[in-house]
């Protein structure tokens, strides 16, 4: 299964997120330097997760972005729901009723397996090694 890059730049920026102490706000501007993306592109992609709950936007000269749930509740599903929505991927195409295509219910139930095991997957178990990165980051070079 394939997901597009701006779900990857998605869970990327929520694990920092994640690793931040609870309440930090980071800007576009920071966050899109730590994946070097180009902050308009990032700012789409902030605007789903905001749509989707998982974090928030404070306007202004000091505003940024939040995180909005407990962030040992948020699954890379949640993440990955967020930009690419929840449909299946898969179609049978062929001119089948939807009851005949044989191929598209093993692959929804492929998909349900994946589904519930991002699902039970939190992004806190990889926050540690988030934190001591964005420190490393942090540092001035030597």
């Amino acid at each position: 299964m394939k997901y597009s890059q701006a779900t990857n730049y998605a869970l990327h920026t929520m694990l920092y997120f994640v690793a931040l102490p609870s309440g930090t706000t980071l800007g576009v501007q920071r966050l899109a330097a730590l994946q070097s993306l180009s902050p308009t592109y990032l700012s789409k992609i902030l605007t789903k997760l905001v749509k989707a709950g998982l974090i928030e936007s404070t306007p202004g000269a000091h505003g940024g972005y939040t995180l909005a749930k407990n962030n040992s509740e948020l699954s890379f599903l949640d993440v990955i729901h967020a930009i690419e929505g929840t449909a299946s991927s898969f179609h049978c195409g062929a001119g089948l009723p939807h009851d005949a295509c044989l191929i598209q219910h093993v692959m929804r139930d492929a998909e349900r397996h994946l589904e519930s095991y991002l699902n039970g997957r939190k992004l806190i178990e990889l926050a540690a090694q988030t934190t001591q990165w964005l420190n490393e980051a942090e540092q001035p070079p030597a």
